[in-house]
C-alpha cells in the first residue's frame, strides 16, 4: 500500500463490529433505513423504439445543488460482470452516483463514529432496471458488485477534483464490516 493510501486510511475500524450480512436493503428512495446523510433520488428514463434517454444530472439542482461548478468532476467507470470494487471512503468529498448501464449491488457503511447511524450498512440494487442517483457523503464507505451478465457503467459526480490524500481504502472482505458479497437469493 502506498504512503498516500496508508495516510488516507486513518479511520479506526476497531470499534466497528457489523453483523454478517448486507444490512438494510433500500427499496425506495425515501426509506427511513438510509444511512444518515445518504440521499437517493429516482431518475426519469425515457425509452422509445431507438433506445432510451437518461438525464444524469442538472448541476446546481437536486442532489448536486451544493456541488460547486468550478470544482465538480464528472467521471465514469466501466466494470465487468462479477467485479467487486469495495470499499473506499472520502474525508471531504461527496459523491453522486448513477448507474447508467447494467445492474449494481451497491454497498454502503457508515464509518463516522459520531453519526447516529454509525456501523449501519445499506444495500441498494440500482442500474438500468432501477435508475437512482445516490448521494454519498464523506465518511460513508462505499463500493459495489456488478450483478448480471453484461458490463456496467457507473457515472459519478464529485463535489471536488480527485485528491488521493482524501481517499481511504478498506478491503471488500474487511472483518469489521463483514459484508456478504455472495448471492443472497439462492
Amino acid at each position: 500500500m502506498s504512503a498516500i493510501a496508508r495516510e488516507a486510511t486513518a479511520i479506526d475500524l476497531t470499534g466497528l463490529s457489523c453483523e454478517p450480512g448486507i444490512g438494510k436493503v433500500i427499496l425506495k428512495p425515501d426509506s427511513a433505513d438510509l444511512i444518515e446523510g445518504v440521499r437517493v433520488q429516482a431518475v426519469d428514463l425515457w425509452p422509445d423504439d431507438r433506445g432510451y434517454f437518461l438525464e444524469v444530472a442538472r448541476l446546481g439542482t437536486d442532489l448536486t445543488r451544493d456541488f460547486p461548478l468550478e470544482s465538480t468532476q464528472i467521471s465514469a467507470a466501466l466494470s465487468y460482470p462479477g467485479a467487486i470494487k469495495a470499499f473506499h471512503y472520502h474525508r471531504h468529498q461527496t459523491d453522486c452516483w448513477l448507474a447508467v448501464k447494467g445492474m449494481f449491488q451497491v454497498a454502503l457503511v457508515d464509518l463516522r463514529p459520531g453519526s447516529r447511524t454509525y456501523g449501519l450498512r445499506n444495500t441498494l440494487y440500482v442500474g438500468a432496471l432501477r435508475p437512482w442517483q445516490i448521494l454519498i457523503p464523506p465518511g460513508v464507505g462505499h463500493g459495489y458488485k456488478v450483478i448480471g451478465t453484461e458490463p456496467t457503467m457507473l457515472v459519478y459526480l464529485t463535489d471536488r477534483f480527485y485528491d488521493p490524500k482524501d481517499e481511504g481504502r478498506i478491503g471488500y472482505n474487511d472483518p469489521h464490516i463483514r459484508y456478504d458479497w455472495e448471492l443472497q437469493h439462492k
